[in-house]
Parts: structure tokens; sequence; C-alpha cells
């Protein structure tokens, strides 16, 4: 039978006589762990949740590579590159390659009666993933842009509707600047919500032979190339190969391509968000230091309150190491309950949230409606163990109390 680990569990019961604060204090040590790892599941959860939710919606909008002209353009009125069907077959074989699709671009004016206001027409073909638009269409149906014919519909943003007063199924005028002003009117079909005002107000969505006419292109000719990839965090090794393979090759005319990551053509909002990942940590940090002192507290506390015992168990033979494994097995009890409570209170709370969308946001000033959930099980595991290790570490510091009392000044102390 293993002496210490009885003593210890007949302590957390209460069993032991003498004074009775030990059940307290370790109904609040436990409860401090099981509130840290709450909030710490809930921190890493939301921040990494948010990070995703808003990845995701700025690779809706232009992919995670792009694949473009070899120029010193940075405008949306883009020099254009031929179609290849061998480049894009290549690209389709990469490992971690999941979509390769068309698109154009075409800054223009809108103009109402009310208002005026400079946007970005991006043109789209049969090729196109509707799978994040499907998520964001608010209002109308998607253009039909895989016809012989092509399509005037266009898509529009909630933001900009409101701006010119436009609904589903109006006329939109359009004017775009090039050797003359050139006049265009399109339909909307189509409404969409992103939350993401810089994108919103800027972007409606169209067919790409629209483009390709506006432009004086031939009917080879796009801007180039989208590439959505299976991971976000492989964009920079499969953007190397990528760069690599449009660097090798020369189009008929000369032309030659260059690729561009969606961090890079975001630097701003992408440092934004990496800022989030120092502030959970920062948080993840606190809360940790903040549950350990009040473990050590507690454990301090119940070893002042057994100091009699362990004069007597000194007296009875017992060596430091041996009474310091009754304190060490008291504070195994308290975290390893500690840590299950918490679990499970910290990951219902965040399936409850994931689920059902408890907690609102303004999207106005969070880019979302609703407080985002991203439960990734490796997380959960390494913020587990690394809460057990930390802990454990700083009880080994108030368990060398044990050494510093004596039998007889233990005995009549009590």
């Amino acid at each position: 039978m293993n002496l210490n680990l009885y003593i210890a569990n007949k302590i957390r019961k209460g069993e032991v006589t003498g004074k009775k604060l030990a059940g307290p204090i370790i109904t609040v040590a436990t409860l401090g762990i099981v509130l840290g790892i709450v909030v710490m599941i809930l921190s890493l959860s939301i921040g990494t949740g948010f990070k995703r939710e808003i990845r995701n919606k700025i690779v809706g909008f232009g992919s995670h590579i792009q694949v473009m002209n070899y120029d010193y353009n940075s405008s949306f009125e883009t020099n254009p590159i031929q179609q290849d069907s061998i480049f894009v077959t290549q690209l389709k074989e990469m490992e971690g390659v999941s979509k390769v699709q068309e698109f154009a671009t075409k800054p223009g004016l809108v103009k109402t009666k009310e208002s005026i206001q400079g946007v970005v027409l991006k043109g789209i073909g049969k090729d196109f993933n509707w799978d994040y638009f499907n998520t964001i269409m608010v209002e109308g149906e998607k253009p039909d842009i895989s016809g012989p014919k092509t399509s005037n519909d266009i898509i529009i943003s909630t933001s900009l509707a409101k701006l010119l007063k436009l609904k589903v199924g109006d006329k939109v005028p359009m004017y775009f600047f090039q050797d003359k002003i050139r006049a265009r009117n399109f339909r909307i079909s189509a409404i969409y919500d992103s939350h993401l005002p810089e994108f919103d107000k800027l972007f409606l969505f169209v067919d790409i032979r629209q483009i390709i006419k506006l432009n004086n292109w031939e009917d080879n000719q796009i801007t180039g190339y989208e590439i959505m990839l299976d991971e976000f965090d492989q964009m920079m090794p499969i953007g190397r190969e990528i760069d690599i393979l449009a660097a090798s090759r020369i189009s008929p005319d000369g032309g030659m391509l260059r690729t561009t990551t969606i961090a890079q053509q975001q630097p701003q909002i992408f440092g934004w968000l990496d800022l989030l990942d120092m502030n959970v940590a920062i948080i993840l940090i606190l809360i940790v230091l903040v549950a350990g002192f009040n473990m050590i507290s507690g454990l301090l506390i119940i070893i002042l309150e057994r100091t009699a015992m362990i004069g007597i168990l000194k007296a009875l033979g017992k060596q430091n190491w041996n009474i310091r494994k009754v304190f060490l097995y008291l504070a195994s009890f308290i975290i390893t309950k500690g840590i299950i409570i918490g679990n499970i209170v910290g990951i219902g709370i965040c399936l409850l949230q994931k689920h059902f969308g408890l907690i609102t946001l303004d999207p106005t000033n969070y880019y979302l409606d609703t407080v985002p959930i991203y439960l990734n099980p490796l997380h959960l595991l390494y913020l587990n163990i690394a809460t057990i290790i930390i802990s454990y570490i700083m009880m080994i510091g108030p368990s060398y109390l044990v050494t510093k009392i004596t039998p007889v000044e233990a005995i009549r102390f009590d």
C-alpha cells in the first residue's frame, strides 16, 4: 500500500483529525484551475477562430496565390497574359493545390442619380469556386456565366447597394476610362455581404468575358490565375514552387509570369492578424501564472495546517522526500480534477457557441456577426500538457517547506 498516497487522499477528503481548512482551500484551488483552463480554452479557440474566419474571408476574395503578368503594375488596370492549359495542368498536379481559376480585373465608376463610387470589376469564369460566395450571398441568384452568351449580370455588396440605393434586378450604369470613356449597363443578379468594408465597397463580380471586351483583349487573354490551397500554412512553400514554375514559362508574345500571395497583397491585415497570436500567448501565460500562484498559496496553507502531522511523521522516521510526496500527491488530485472539469466546461461552452452562435458581435467593428470558435485537438492537448508541467514545477518549491519543519517544534506548535 502506498502510504503517502493514502494520507494525501485522507487530507483531500477531510478525514484527517485537526483543523479543517484543507477542504475549503482545496475547493478554492480546484476552482482556480478550472477557471484558468476554461479561460485558456476560450482564449485559444476564439483567437484561432477569429484569425481563421478573417483569413478565409480575405482568401475568398483573392485566393491564396495569384499568377499574373511580370510587370511593375500594382493597379487593377492590368496587363494580360495568355491562357496556358499546360501551365494550368501542372499547377493542378501540385500537391496541396485544390483549385485553379482564371480572373480579370477592371477599375471603373458606378454612377447613379444620387451617388458616384469608384469600384473594381472582377471577372470570373465558369471555373470559379462558389463555395465562399455561397456562404455570404444574402439575396438574389448567381449569374449564369457558363453559357455561350456573355452574361450581363453583376454581383454587388450590401454596403454598395445601400450607398447607391440599388436592389436585385436594378440596372447598374458603369463608366470606364481608357482612350475614351466607355459606358456599360449591368443588371444586379445577387447581393453579398462579407462584413469586410474594405472589400465590400470595392469589388463587384461579373462574367470574365465582359472584362475581356472592355479591355479589347483577345479571347484567350486574362489578368491571371488564382490558386486555392488545401491549407493556408502551405502557402509559402507551395508559393515558392509555383514561382519557380511560373518563371520558367514565357508566353508567345515574350511576356513572363510572376506570383504573389494573399499575405503579400494584404500585408496590413495579415500583420494585424499575426498580433492576435501574441495577445493570446500573453493571456495564456498570465492565466497559467495566476492559477499556479493560487495553487502555491493553497499548498502552503495546507502544509502549515498540517505542521503537527508533519512533525509526527518525522518523529516516526519518515524522510522529508516521502512527506513531500504526500503534498505533491495532494497537488496532483487538485490539478487533475481542475483540468478535467475545466476541459469539460471550456469545450462545452465552445461547442455551444460554435453550433448556436449564442454570443453575437457587431460586424461593423469585428467583421463577424458571432464570436468565432475553432477547436483544434492538438492545441487542446498541448495546452493541457503545458498546464500540468508548469503546475507541477511550481508545486515543487512550496513542498520544500516540509524540510524546514522539525518534529519538536511541530508537535509543540499543535
